[in-house]
């Protein structure tokens, strides 16, 4: 178990290094550490210079009447009663009497650079002030702790004054996560009229704007799609009419062919518009998902050669349906025609507890490089270089999935399972 102390001073540095407030907060004490060392620094140098001069001859005159008090030879009860009644000490040195008020301490005055606060009776005794017990030293106490509450007050209150001058930032970062996220609709709350809230002002602006391209291109995206439909219906059907001649045959296969990737090109661009929107609609059903794999291979043109390996009593979910279907046939496409060579035949399995239920479709071909994990569900990318719409489709199939799950509220994970390609689904439960 690590100790606790180098843990929290490793909290203390990054916090140092990453937080503006705590090294505002560093800056203000520091600067006022350093303003007292200066300000005392420069008052005890003009004390010890003008003022020492000035005084010199007042406290003079005050030793000498003191020296006469104590008498020849000094008398020690009378300096006792001084130093009591005075924040005073004395040191009695001579061959008669020998006495120090603190012999404990050292106090100014006592040495070669105090000689001007000594005096030498006619008997030969030499008798040394300096400054004895202060008031405020004889409850140091007290003071101490008055002391460093009011410092500790100081600190507390200057931390509350940064933490609401800087607000705005926690704002701003909160509603930069938003933007990014594309929720669009809560903007920066504007807390003041300084730097801070224009910067704010500038943010919701700058997100207003990319809102409304990002709709611009989405409605633009939507038009086209259901413009094009029309046309494709007409064009396979016209494919489909022509006399089928043995010179033809090849020829209206593939224009039919190449008229059906364009058609699902048209249907993945529009469901995968429509699931990236923020209102995006769902007709959610309870769906025994066990049950919806098995039709979905069932129904799949190759979907003998699938192994399935699908938990038994699973909770029903509140699902879509249809979507569904579309999640676990592109899943079924990309490992079948991934995994065509492997050794294994591709692999869906169905596994679930209290919190939800996991999906994993899994080929045993070769995989893809780890840097292009991140980028399988983007849309329209692909992992081969040529591009060619034989090996990989257009790009979308993934990023639909990946839609479809985090419209259900759940997550889409890829990952290398060495061989093949494992593509996890979790989604969670009621």
């Amino acid at each position: 178990m690590r100790p606790a102390g180098p843990r929290r001073s490793r909290r203390w540095r990054h916090s140092l290094r990453h937080s503006l407030r705590v090294r505002l907060i560093v800056v203000f004490v520091l600067l006022a550490l350093a303003m007292t060392a200066v300000f005392l620094g420069g008052a005890q140098r003009a004390f010890s210079t003008g003022w020492r001069d000035a005084a010199r001859p007042v406290v003079a005159d005050y030793m000498d009447r003191i020296v006469a008090e104590l008498g020849t030879p000094p008398d020690v009860a009378r300096a006792q009663a001084l130093v009591e009644r005075l924040p005073i000490s004395i040191r009695i040195e001579g061959p008669a009497v020998n006495w120090d008020s603190h012999p404990d301490r050292h106090r100014f005055g006592f040495g070669p650079r105090g000689d001007w606060l000594s005096r030498t009776t006619a008997d030969g005794h030499r008798v040394s002030f300096g400054i004895g017990t202060l008031p405020w030293q004889r409850e140091p106490q007290g003071i101490g702790w008055i002391t460093l509450a009011l410092l500790l007050a100081l600190i507390a209150l200057a931390y509350a004054y940064v933490r609401k001058l800087l607000r705005p930032l926690d704002d701003i970062r909160a509603g930069a996560e938003r933007f990014g996220r594309g929720a669009f609709d809560t903007p920066i709350p504007l807390r003041r009229r300084d730097e801070l809230g224009d910067l704010a002002q500038r943010i919701n602006t700058m997100a207003h704007d990319i809102q409304a391209m990002l709709d611009a291109k989405r409605g633009l995206l939507l038009a086209l799609s259901h413009e094009l439909r029309s046309p494709l219906t007409r064009a396979r059907l016209n494919a489909e009419l022509l006399p089928a001649t043995p010179e033809g045959a090849a020829e209206r296969a593939a224009l039919l062919r190449d008229l059906a990737e364009m058609r699902d090109l048209i249907s993945d661009l529009l469901e995968s518009e429509r699931l990236a929107s923020p209102h995006a609609a769902l007709q959610r059903e309870p769906v025994d998902l066990a049950a919806l794999v098995r039709e979905v291979v069932a129904e799949h043109p190759e979907g003998a050669r699938v192994v399935a390996e699908l938990a038994e009593g699973l909770p029903a979910l509140a699902l879509d349906r249809s979507r569904l279907k579309v999640l676990v046939r592109n899943l079924l496409d990309n490992a079948l025609r991934h995994g065509a060579d492997a050794a294994q035949p591709p692999r869906i399995a169905l596994r679930g507890d209290d919190a939800g239920v996991e999906l994993e479709v899994r080929d045993f071909g070769p995989g893809v490089a780890p840097a292009q994990l991140a980028h399988l569900t983007e849309p329209f990318y692909r992992t081969d270089g040529a591009r060619q719409r034989a090996t990989g489709g257009v790009g979308l199939g993934m990023y639909l999935c990946r839609l479809v799950a985090e419209a259900h509220g759940g997550r889409l994970a890829v990952r290398n399972a060495q061989p093949g390609l494992a593509v996890s689904v979790w989604l969670p439960g009621a």
